[in-house]
This record gives structure tokens, sequence and C-alpha cells, in this order.
């Protein structure tokens, strides 16, 4: 053999030992691959790990695999997980590292078409929580690190966190808004996702509240319809960064536009009392394909699909109830299309006030008397020896909202006057008042007793009417009621007015029996009047003074 020839094959022999070696290496662990170091000599590898110089220059020419997971990275604790490694078609064997471990995590040999593997974790712990790499070996060697995949494992006995918007869930098309994500727990960090095809994550540290507990707050912005804005967020401590809480209730923005307004209808009321069923109907001359009702302070955006009673008209209904203090406050309604992430502008407002509380029950009287003629001036006195910061004036089966008016002290009472001048007969009806705290201006006392107002045309004048000027009710002792007030006039045209003077008369009560002795309760027919008379002996009933 000539010399030359010779080292030809002694050439050829130690290039194929070094191609071959590392297969070897690898199949008893792979020491020769994979070597501890401080710090990663490349931007993508795992921290403590790094390839070897001769893999690296081999790697060079190869496309680094696509690393994932199904159903995605952030898995409760006890449910199965697969991460997926793909890479090219003349992959040959694919490898997953984990971040911390010197060793492979696993190693599988690719499925069919033979370009990508899985790995399977059946049971997910907090071990297995950590960021993960992959690799695959192919006949020019070993490709680079996959970009990295964080799993994330959450425990359910982490308590998960609340979020919510501020100033409110509903945005202009174009507008920012804040995303609050809070907790009692001493979470040290809090992260927000967004739904969506991308799926994107935003971590913040946690702040201190005033209230105590611990929360971020994430600008939005700015928010367009051209796609849906959901978002859940999560809170974790700062030593175990891949150990989350639970997620939070999902929180959906409400995008609206211009697209024209709905109006919002009810057949009821604007004060409820507790145990009610409130029905709000939203009601557009478009054909909107869905409806969402807001309230003002809330976080809730239900939603309703609409329905189409005929053609070019679309609404949908929304329950509420039983009705309890919670559902006081101000309400709007939006219209939206189905292919479209864009809402319509909101309706008018609608205001519900609830009744009941505080427990405390006002009275209500009229000057001069509950029957006047048009054109007269009508004064309606609302009043509570508990304190009470506004009076609310009802006239029942009115749409109109209540009037309000500031209410003054006159000791020993918190009173407001409702003066009504040149009434007409549509101002007759029921009244009732109520009292309200500004600190709750959507919850109301108790209603007062009813008061019937009948306004006569001029010159016809119904049954003689007789009311006290002022009375109120005021429970006692025993929960019995005091009936407190002073004399009042009855009108009366007849033979014993001369010159069609109004006879004075005393109203009077006529106590009813109550039990034990006790303060009689009053009832409305425990009024009687009696004329006052100076020739007669004057009344042995009680006079009211």
């Amino acid at each position: 053999m000539t010399p030359t020839l010779t080292a030809l094959l002694c050439l050829a022999h130690s290039q194929a030992l070094a191609i071959r070696r590392p297969r070897a290496q690898e199949a008893v662990g792979g020491q020769g691959l994979l070597r501890p170091q401080g710090l990663p000599s490349h931007r993508n590898s795992l921290p403590g790990l790094s390839l070897g110089p001769r893999t690296r220059g081999q790697a060079g020419t190869l496309p680094k695999p696509t690393l994932w997971a199904e159903p995605g990275s952030v898995i409760a604790r006890g449910r199965p997980v697969t991460i997926w490694c793909e890479g090219p078609l003349e992959a040959q064997e694919f490898r997953l590292d984990k971040e911390g471990s010197s060793v492979p995590w696993d190693r599988q040999i690719p499925l069919g078409p033979r370009n990508k593997a899985k790995f399977s974790i059946p049971y997910m712990t907090e071990h297995h929580a950590g960021r993960y790499q992959c690799l695959y070996l192919s006949p020019a060697g070993w490709s680079e690190h996959s970009d990295p995949l964080e799993l994330v494992v959450m425990i359910g006995s982490y308590s998960k966190p609340w979020l919510s918007a501020l100033p409110s869930p509903v945005v202009t098309s174009a507008g920012n808004v804040t995303l609050q994500c809070g907790s009692w727990q001493e979470y040290g960090r809090f992260v927000l996702t967004k739904e969506g095809g991308h799926h994107l994550t935003w971590t913040l540290d946690s702040q201190r509240h005033p209230s105590g507990q611990v929360q971020a707050l994430f600008p939005v912005g700015p928010v367009t319809p051209s796609h849906r804005w959901t978002f859940t967020c999560y809170g974790y401590y700062r030593s175990e960064p891949q150990v989350w809480s639970g997620p939070s209730d999902p929180l959906e923005l409400l995008v609206s536009g211009v697209s024209r307004k709905p109006s919002l209808l009810t057949q009821q009321g604007p004060v409820l009392a507790p145990g009610e069923t409130l029905t709000l109907q939203c009601h557009s001359d478009v054909t909107y394909d869905r409806f969402a009702l807001s309230k003002e302070g809330t976080q809730d955006l239900p939603q309703r699909p609409a329905q189409q009673p005929q053609a070019g008209l679309s609404q949908a209904d929304f329950l509420l109830g039983p009705v309890s203090s919670s559902h006081g406050g101000q309400y709007r309604c939006y219209g939206g299309h189905s292919l479209s992430s864009e809402w319509s502008a909101p309706s008018d407002p609608l205001d519900f006030l609830v009744s009941g509380q505080p427990p405390v029950t006002p009275s209500l009287s009229v000057q001069p008397g509950p029957t006047v003629s048009s054109g007269e001036t009508v004064t309606l006195l609302c009043q509570s020896q508990i304190k009470m910061d506004t009076f609310l004036l009802c006239k029942e089966g009115a749409a109109d909202p209540p009037l309000r008016l500031r209410a003054e002290y006159r000791a020993p009472w918190h009173q407001a006057e409702f003066s009504m001048r040149a009434v007409t007969p549509a101002l007759g009806g029921t009244y009732r008042c109520y009292g309200s705290h500004s600190s709750s201006p959507y919850l109301l006392s108790r209603p007062s007793a009813p008061l019937d107002l009948v306004v006569s045309e001029r010159g016809h004048r119904g049954p003689p009417a007789c009311a006290p000027t002022h009375h109120w009710n005021q429970e006692g002792a025993g929960g019995h009621k005091r009936v407190l007030g002073r004399p009042g006039r009855c009108r009366r045209m007849g033979r014993d007015s001369p010159q069609g003077q109004p006879a004075p008369l005393t109203l009077v009560l006529s106590p009813f029996p109550g039990p034990s002795g006790g303060p009689a309760p009053y009832h409305p027919q425990g009024w009687s009047l009696r004329p006052r008379s100076s020739q007669g002996p004057r009344t042995p009933h009680p006079t009211l003074t």
C-alpha cells in the first residue's frame, strides 16, 4: 500500500469515529454532549446546560425545533399534560431537557411522520413544573435547543385572585382601561393572561393596598373591536415562579361603539321591594344578534341572544331577582352583532331603588288636605325621627323617577317638604315617601303609609275630607304606635256654615284598646270628626294637640 493511500484511509477512519462517538456517549447518558456551566453559552440554552464544542459546530446549519404543551402550559395539579417537540423529517431522536437538571429529562424516538416526539406527564405535580427545552438528532448532528417552554402547575389550596376593570368593564372604542388583580393571600407577583390566538401574558410585582390586600394594576389599551378582550389572572410566590394559584373568574371587556343605541325598558316602577322579580328588556329597531346588560359599579356583563318579535326589531329580556339590596343601581344595555366584537352605544340609563334598608318607616302628610281644587298649592311633608340625608316622594303608577329633597332637621324630626303649585287633576293619585342615606343612594327605607291626593276641577269638590296638618307614626314600647299631630280643619259647605264659610272641626282620635291596657295601635278607622261647639260640652275623646 502506497504512503498516500495509507494516509487517506487513516483520515477517513478518524472522521468516522468522530461522527459515531457522540451517539455512543448519548446512549449511556450523554455526558459528552452536555456539561455543567456557570452561565449558558447560547441564548436559548437552559441555565446550567450547554452544548459541547464539537456538536455546536455541527448544529450551526440545523433549524431549531418547536416545543409546545397540550392542553396548555398552565395545568391544574393532578391533570395530565403532553409536551410535543417537532423538528425536520430527518430527525432521528428527540430529547427533552429541564432547567436545573444536568442530565436529559427524557428521550423519544420520533413518531410518524418521523418529525415530532411526544413526552407525556400523566399526573402534573410541582416536581414537573419548570422550564423545558428540546433538541433533535439528525444525520448532521444535534440541533440547537428550542425556545423555552414554561410549564406551570396550579395549586387548588391557593386562593384564586379576583379581577376587575377600572373604572368599568365597558370601554369605548380606542379607549384605555386598568385591570386590577388582587388577593388577600400574600402573593409576590400577579400574571395577567389574555385569551385568544396568541394567549399573551404580562407579569407585575404585587403592591400593598390600603385595605391590606395585595394587588397589581395592568394598564390595557387602546382597546379596539377587532377581537375579543377576555382576561384572567393568577398569583404566585416569588420563591416558586412556576407554582400558581387557580385562575380568577374571566373578565370580558365590552367595547362600545357608535352604532344606534337600544332602549332599556321595564313595566315596573323605579322602587322595588325585596323579593320582587325584575324584568328588563333591551329593545331596538336595529336587528342586533345579542344584547348585554351593565350595572354601574359592577363587573358583571350578562349577555342574551336577541329575539325578533317582528321584522326590523330585536330585543332580549334580562330576568333579575328575587330582588335584594344588591340590585339597586343604574343600568344600561348594549346591542351587538355576532360577527363583530364591537357593541352599540349605551342605552339611556335606568335607575332602580330597593326599599327596606334601612328598616325605618317615615310618615307622609298633606297640607291643606287630601282633597283640593285645581290651581291650589299642595305640600306633602315626609318626616322621620331617625336621621335621613334625603327624602324621596313617589307617585304610584308613575314612570318618572322619584322626587328627591335633602332632609332638614327641625327638632326632633328630619323632614322634607314637597310643594306642588297650581295642581291639576293629573297630579292626583296615591303617594308614598322614603328616606335614604347619602352613602347608599340606591337603598331606601320602608315606604310610608300611602296618601291619596284628590284634585278636583275648580268648583267641583269631592266629599268632605279631613287630615291633620301633621301626623306620623312612631314605634312605642311593645311594638305599638303613637299618633301625634296638630288640630286640623275640614272644609264643609252646608247649612251649618253661614254664608258658605267652612265650619271649624276638631280632629280627634277614638282609641282602640291595646293589649294589656297598653297604647292603642294606629288604625285609619281610629280617626273620627267632631264639630267644636261653644254651647255643648267638649268632647271626652283625647284631642290631638
